[in-house]
């Protein structure tokens, strides 16, 4: 321990899942060290942190894995609120992995609560789903696609959207969308999509990003106890969220500084450090990246562990995606006999992250026509099964996943309304 600190406690909450029936919680204590005088000699290192709410990402190696929540018994009759259900929803795929541009989460909250009896699955919410909803009295819509997406200003009868938000909203149904967290998690679409060819060793291609807010680290040095403690003042008046970590050194009169700092943050922060003296000649600056999420990420390329045909991924990807039809273009050079040893996937519409990709073969919902052309001007051939077709398929492997940690009181239902809009004919 050391000399002339004392010890505060720290009690940090991990999210995990609470049995309905016995209300169970966890915890873990941290105990975090301060010193009574951070000027004194004897101390040799100690930290201080401005007002800060850090979130410390957590997640499973593999967050669909069956084995997870072990402990829940599925025969639980209890009831559950909304916000328990969205806890579930969380730990299956936490929404920080989806992609920036994404509105994902609760997109509607009745404003009267109750106990969540039924969920209905989907993968877009049209008409015909909500008056299935309707139908069976449905407490919550998980819907794969968000049906508000772009900001509203208004809600009227005249747009379609924002006329299923008022009947959600009347008939007391809250609306979730998972969208590209689904397709980022371990173990969630991209990787049933890939797995339909078969096995092989299976990796991301565009990894999945976690870390910290705070996105520059800046480092400089003070004279006193006095300078340091008028420049964190103001240092806090710059960002809330603002964490300095302070090093003292027995061998030197000067304090040694390092602070974390957003990137809204940097500026007022640099403008603050060189009005004094001792920082401003000492001051510098690092850029802080984050780190991968290990298997996590969007799009999945698969080195298959036995090659096959272009005709047999054909109809392994037929039976998969229960489809009569797939649109393929042939790669330049290709023939339906062609090897495939490597295919990359992206569900939805996924040119963005396929391209480029060194691939027999791409398998994705929708690309352009000139996105196709470059495709297979490389020796690429693609398979193209339409936009929804390549995510409607893991919403029966989603409802067993989430069944087996809700209640036997809640219903998920898989709906049978919804299908993509377009038909071949």
């Amino acid at each position: 321990m050391l000399t002339g600190c004392r010890r505060v406690s720290l009690t940090l909450v991990l999210p995990i899942f609470r049995r309905p029936c016995t209300r169970r919680s966890f915890t873990t204590q941290t105990t975090l060290h301060y010193p009574s005088n951070p000027s004194s000699p004897q101390s040799s290192f100690y930290s201080f942190f401005t007002r800060q709410q850090t979130s410390v990402p957590c997640f499973p190696l593999d967050c669909f894995s069956p084995t997870r929540f072990i402990s829940q018994s599925p025969h639980c009759s209890g009831l559950m609120e909304l916000k328990e259900v969205l806890q579930v929803m969380e730990q299956l795929a936490p929404l920080s992995l989806a992609e920036s541009w994404d509105n994902v989460g609760l997109l509607l909250e009745p404003s009267k609560p109750r106990f969540v009896k039924s969920i209905l699955l989907t993968n877009d919410l049209t008409d015909a789903v909500m008056e299935e909803a309707e139908a069976m009295s449905c407490d919550l819509i998980i819907s794969y696609h968000p049906p508000l997406f772009r900001p509203i200003k208004r809600l009227v009868q005249k747009d379609w959207k924002q006329r299923l938000a008022i009947r959600a909203l009347e008939a007391g149904i809250a609306i979730f969308s998972p969208h590209t967290s689904w397709d980022s998690v371990k173990g969630g679409v991209n990787d049933w999509l890939v797995g339909g060819l078969g096995s092989g060793q299976v990796s991301v291609l565009s990894q999945a990003l976690v870390g910290p807010s705070h996105s520059h680290k800046m480092e400089f040095t003070v004279k006193s106890s006095e300078e340091l403690n008028a420049i964190t003042n103001e240092l806090k008046a710059c960002d809330r969220g603002t964490s300095l970590h302070y090093v003292c050194r027995p061998d030197s009169s000067e304090i040694h500084v390092s602070v974390t700092c957003s990137d809204s943050a940097l500026t007022p922060s640099v403008q603050t450090l060189l009005r004094h003296n001792a920082p401003a000649q000492s001051l510098s600056i690092l850029k802080l990246e984050k780190p991968p999420l290990l298997g996590h990420g969007q799009g999945r390329l698969s080195v298959l562990d036995e090659p096959i045909s272009v005709e047999s991924a054909i109809q392994k990807m037929k039976s998969h995606l229960g489809l009569r039809h797939l649109r393929l273009a042939l790669g330049s050079g290709r023939t339906l006999e062609s090897s495939v040893c490597a295919a990359a996937v992206c569900a939805g519409s996924g040119a963005s992250v396929l391209n480029g990709v060194k691939a027999d073969l791409y398998i994705t919902g929708e690309m352009s026509h000139h996105e196709v052309l470059d495709a297979v001007a490389n020796g690429t051939s693609v398979i193209l099964s339409d936009h929804s077709n390549s995510e409607r398929g893991f919403l029966s492997v989603f409802k067993e996943r989430l069944t087996v940690r809700l209640p036997d009181s809640v219903a998920v239902v898989v709906s049978r309304a919804d299908k993509d809009p377009l038909q071949v004919v």
